[in-house]
């Protein structure tokens, strides 16, 4: 638990942005919000950065322009001509849910801008390992004209060669930060290489895809390709008795992919920034009008989720871990055919093949998370800051989720480690996740320069990597891993802290102000949902299930009774007085509509 005066400080940086609202008023300078936006909300925005309703104008016409992302010129060149001479055409995916929607929507997008021969492929990770690998180039049966990797590619310099050995071409669609030999590629479209001039970084892969398909269109249009198609189904009129609407090739809405990007984006965790937060609002408002993919469609449902009330953190919780689920534990191929099929009836019987899976990974996940506790039962006592775990039992798909949940408990970046598969406990397989201030990536990158080879292969970003290992150098890199963190990391990082929003004022815990809140976002990565925290005295409390609470909280100034709930909380009672910090959400119990608070941390006071 976090310190109550951590909690204060950090409300207090909310409300120095507020003064910063009020200096505005005070001094005439019009602040741009429409008075219907409730005051709080404004806060909340310029505790987030944003000053002026220009900032959560999250229009489609607002998204940057392609022309600034470098490598599409050849990128786009190669497709067209690929298109043009009915080229085969395959797409090399990831196992996670970035690169399982931005292969499904690769896949999509080439077919509606007239490619024929468009497949795909990912690579198991317990018999291909990661991204573009030779071994994955060599189980291509029947082998393809063209390759494009989608969220994979900028370190496959091996499996590059490999297909470029064969007489394959190769593009490469990814976000992962380059090592210092790029793959020997036709064409690379990544926003994170050195001097590429697109402004915002943090593209997940499906949002490099989607600005290589506009690209891409773009270039066809100047061609003159979509008439040329139109052309040709005014010729096949002639043998078939379609309408005439039919008949009419017009040029395609790729915005009707963005469903996929929606989810892509935010099940990445890459940060939400203004142009990620247009692509993902525009998504949400996809799926909220009913016009999601099938495969969607029966996730959310899956998940029991409302699709009219549909937020960022329903993908991230309720649908991403689903369609995660069948890399970690066995073939993405299972959650690509869920968002390629158009058969309602089909999406659902993927959808729930899946979400069993997701409760085997829970299950999984569960065990390791209690083993690995085990393990680290004393490590603040003897002050380990990198902590990398292994254990020869765990299950190489889930060892991410166990370094996930470490970290949020000890507040140290943690690289949990498991056999690379059933038949090779000789390498290892690693997933590592990080606090603020570590830049993961980089750190491997540091060890690798310093001790040659102890690193088989390492990718990612600054929160989350991947790398291999044999397995008699654990603990070795262990002790690099360890040395190379309490270099990096200031012991004041080492402090976990909530931020909040800081306090609702009396009275504003509102069905009014909870709706607004709803409604506003997409809150995420680097845009975080609202948190608040007040003083309140516990009018009323009963058990809800096995370890929740549902309360009643009295708020001290007026009086006022709210709603509240907290979940995860074991058998314990609530104090008398206490210090909550929650969220402002709405529960719809029957039809009707009630603010309720969310707990998400409770101090005594």
């Amino acid at each position: 638990m976090a310190a109550a005066a951590s909690l204060a400080l950090l409300a207090q940086g909310a409300a120095l942005n507020a003064m910063e609202l009020r200096r505005r008023e005070l001094q005439g300078e019009p602040s741009g919000w429409n008075a219907s936006v409730h005051p709080v909300l404004q806060r909340i925005y310029a505790a987030r950065g944003v000053l002026h309703p220009d900032g959560v104008a999250h229009r489609l016409q607002r998204l940057l322009p392609p022309q600034s992302l470098g490598g599409l010129d050849a990128a786009t060149d190669l497709l067209a001509e690929a298109i043009r001479g009915d080229w085969s055409i395959l797409i090399a995916g990831d196992y996670d849910c970035d690169g399982a929607t931005g292969t499904a929507m690769a896949v999509r997008g080439l077919r509606m801008l007239g490619a024929k021969r468009v497949g795909y492929a990912v690579p198991n990770r317990f018999v291909h390992g990661y991204g573009l690998t030779p071994a994955l180039v060599d189980s291509l049966q029947p082998r393809p004209q063209l390759i494009v990797t989608v969220d994979n590619g900028v370190a496959s310099v091996a499996g590059v060669a490999r297909a470029r050995e064969l007489g394959m071409r190769v593009i490469v669609t990814d976000h992962h930060l380059p090592g210092e030999q790029l793959p020997d590629c036709d064409a690379m479209v990544n926003p994170n290489l050195a001097g590429d001039g697109f402004p915002s970084k943090a593209l997940a892969g499906v949002g490099v895809m989607f600005y290589l398909l506009l690209a891409l269109r773009a270039r066809l249009r100047e061609s003159g390709w979509f008439a040329h198609l139109g052309e040709c189904a005014q010729g096949r009129a002639l043998f078939d008795s379609r309408d005439q609407d039919d008949r009419k090739s017009k040029e395609p809405d790729l915005s009707t992919l963005l469903d996929l990007v929606a989810l892509g984006t935010v099940a990445d965790l890459v940060p939400l920034d203004f142009n990620n937060r247009v692509l993902v609002e525009a998504g949400l408002r996809r799926i909220r009008s009913g016009r999601a993919c099938a495969g969607i469609a029966a996730l959310v449902e899956c998940g029991k989720r409302s699709t009219a009330a549909l937020c960022a953190s329903d993908l991230g919780f309720a649908v991403g871990p689903r369609l995660n689920a069948a890399g970690r534990l066995e073939d993405m191929q299972l959650g690509v055919e869920c968002l390629l099929t158009d058969d309602a009836a089909q999406a659902r019987r993927y959808a729930g093949e899946l979400d069993a899976i997701n409760r085997e990974r829970r299950d999984l996940q569960a065990s390791m998370v209690a083993e690995a506790e085990a393990m680290t039962a004393g490590l603040r006592d003897i002050d380990a800051v990198g902590v990398a775990l292994y254990e020869p039992s765990w299950h190489a798909g889930v060892v991410g989720l166990v370094a996930s949940k470490l970290k949020e408990r000890l507040h140290r970046p943690v690289i949990s480690f498991a056999p690379a598969s059933e038949d090779d406990v000789e390498h290892l397989r690693g997933s590592g996740r990080s606090i603020p201030g570590f830049h993961l990536r980089d750190a491997l990158a540091m060890i690798d320069a310093r001790q040659p080879g102890l690193i088989e292969r390492f990718g990612g970003h600054a929160m989350a990597a991947g790398l291999s290992l044999r397995a008699v150098d654990f603990p070795r890199f262990a002790a690099a891993f360890d040395a190379a963190a309490r270099e990096l990391i200031a012991p004041e990082r080492l402090q976990a802290a909530l931020y909040t929003d800081g306090e609702l004022p009396a009275g504003s815990l509102s069905l009014e102000l909870a709706s607004q809140l709803r409604n506003a976002g997409p809150w995420g990565q680097a845009f975080p949902e609202p948190l608040f925290d007040n003083l309140f005295e516990c009018a009323s409390w009963k058990p809800m299930g096995e370890g929740h609470w549902r309360l009643g909280l009295r708020d001290p100034r007026d009086g006022s009774v709210h709603d509240a709930v907290m979940f995860n909380v074991g058998t314990a009672a609530p104090p008398q007085r206490l210090r909550a910090v929650y969220e402002l959400v709405i529960n719809d119990w029957q039809g009707r509509e009630s603010p309720r608070l969310l707990l998400r941390h409770v101090e005594p006071m």
